[in-house]
């Protein structure tokens, strides 16, 4: 096979962080697959680089302000007051604030955005990072064990440089923050090979094909259980191969979430380590810039291993690497067998027993279909540094003459625009649900949120208090029919049934409280 030009990114501080004592996520998991690719010899065969962490501002680029201030600040401790009581942010139990989670996402989504520079600089033919790859995140919330959505940063990248970007995803769980991130342009395909049916994340059906421009441009592959390699390898290659011939995309980008391999814990599919690594295998093959990203994967074990060899397929050594595991640090853990395999058990296919695998192909041969040509985009000139470098406004380069760094402008600035994404949603009744509704395509079916771990649904309307962003002890008074201070004195006779000396002892506030919208006063800072 041709030579490559690989380049691995790798932050070795990335597994020292964990969700909690049971969680089944565990970073843990990418130190393994790094020592066992270094046990094999692979660091000298390509370019081995610690990403550059992602910065706050890096992450608004698809993230909300609000969101991204709030992971900055998270805590275990403050969890349940910064949440809302688990009403926004962080919904549900998959997504616990453990410690550091800030970091542990500024390393995987600057693996994801250096790995997108480096293609789109023309450094790299494939660029590799395992710790990438968080497919589940929103723009405003976690989700799925996944806080931000590397993979949608690493997209917008390359966006920058090339017209047309293919993402495909092979994860048991459906790419579903990725699809939602991209579902009306057609300057990013996405292609989802997943589980559909009574199971995380709920969505991916063949009805959900894109709106507006992006109509045709989000295929998705619904499969069920058991799926063996021979299954998947008959509706993998036949679909990518149409979208490649129609799309012609100048990149792609594959999300190898390990859960789709047999005997996974949250998994239900019955891929083989060598059927799950055939989709790399396959991709190579068409000589375009590739991205590999990690994902799901909670057999640590087998994900270590799978990584391990996608990245001697990205290399083109797969056929040279001993299947005998070389000693490592971590060499007890792949007993009893000590091999570089991940077989299949004997779950039965339920995709061949129906016969609903030739008609999920057919659908999405048939979407391609409609697709005349490859979209065009116009000719431009791609910046070769931000307007705040080009204007010297950089963090790094504002400092004072002393040579510290003057942070009072920095807070002023960061604080301008945290302030309005403060003031949203409380100002109308509508829900961020509703609000989801609305803005997609009839056909889409309405969000809801359901837990990776149990596959069922959250009950995501239990009450909390009111949002309020300016502190006071101020409170309504039921009496004058006004905002008055703590421990106000009531009187007897209120504005409305005492008459003109009440009125003038309630500061002539009598208007009746149906006429007041107090979610407007909140929301304007008025003072009280």
């Amino acid at each position: 096979m041709s030579k490559r030009r690989v380049t691995y990114y790798y932050d070795a501080d990335v597994g020292a962080f964990t969700y909690g004592l049971g969680h089944p996520m565990k970073p843990h998991r990418i130190r393994v697959t790094h020592d066992l690719v270094s046990a094999y010899g692979m660091l000298q065969k390509m370019r081995v680089l610690h990403p550059k962490r992602a910065t706050p501002e890096s992450m608004t680029a698809f993230h909300t302000d609000e969101y991204i201030h709030f992971l900055n600040r998270v805590a275990p401790e403050t969890a349940e007051e910064l949440t809302f009581h688990g009403t926004r942010f962080l919904v549900g139990e998959d997504n616990p604030a453990f410690d550091g989670v800030f970091e542990f996402c500024s390393i995987s989504a600057g693996g994801s955005i250096a790995a997108a520079q480096s293609i789109s600089s023309g450094a790299s033919d494939i660029a590799i990072n395992w710790a990438g790859g968080l497919h589940h995140a929103k723009k405003r919330e976690a989700s799925g064990f996944c806080y931000i959505n590397d993979i949608v940063l690493g997209i917008l990248e390359l966006l920058r440089s090339y017209p047309r970007v293919l993402y495909i995803d092979i994860d048991c769980h459906h790419g579903d923050g990725v699809e939602e991130a991209f579902y009306t342009t057609d300057r990013v395909m996405t292609c989802s090979f997943h589980k559909f049916g009574e199971y995380f994340p709920g969505t991916g059906t063949q009805e959900d094909k894109g709106k507006d421009k992006g109509k045709n441009y989000t295929i998705n592959v619904p499969l069920k259980d058991g799926i063996t390699d021979e299954a998947f390898k008959s509706v993998f290659e036949p679909v990518v191969s149409k979208i490649m011939d129609v799309y012609r995309p100048s990149a792609v980008v594959l999300q190898c979430g390990a859960d789709s391999l047999a005997g996974d814990k949250l998994g239900c599919f019955n891929l083989t380590m060598h059927g799950h690594s055939s989709c790399v295998q396959f991709l190579r093959q068409f000589n375009v810039p590739l991205i590999l990203l990690g994902g799901g994967g909670y057999t640590v074990k087998n994900v270590a291993r799978t990584w391990t060899y996608e990245t001697a397929c990205a290399l083109g050594i797969e056929n040279e690497i001993d299947p005998n595991l070389p000693w490592n640090e971590y060499f007890e853990w792949f007993g009893p067998r000590y091999r570089l395999e991940v077989p299949e058990n004997n779950m039965d296919d339920l995709n061949v027993k129906d016969g609903s695998l030739d008609k999920v192909r057919y659908n999405a041969l048939q979407q391609l279909s409609e697709i005349s040509c490859a979209p065009s985009v116009g000719m431009h000139d791609v910046p070769r540094e931000s307007v705040g470098n080009h204007l010297g406004l950089d963090a790094d380069t504002d400092r004072d003459e002393d040579g510290v760094m003057d942070d009072l402008d920095r807070r002023l600035a960061q604080h301008a625009r945290y302030a309005y994404r403060m003031q949203e949603a409380a100002a109308s009744d509508q829900s961020d649900d509703d609000r989801y509704e609305s803005d997609v395509s009839s056909q889409r079916r309405p969000r809801k949120r359901m837990s990776i771990i149990t596959n069922r649904y959250l009950d995501t309307r239990k009450s909390a208090p009111p949002r309020r962003f300016f502190k006071s002890s101020a409170t309504w008074n039921d009496i004058h029919y006004r905002v008055g201070p703590a421990g106000e004195p009531v009187l007897q006779n209120g504005a409305r049934q005492g008459g003109l000396p009440a009125l003038m002892e309630s500061g002539g506030r009598g208007t009746p409280a149906g006429d007041i919208n107090m979610d407007e006063d909140w929301e304007d800072g008025a003072s009280v």
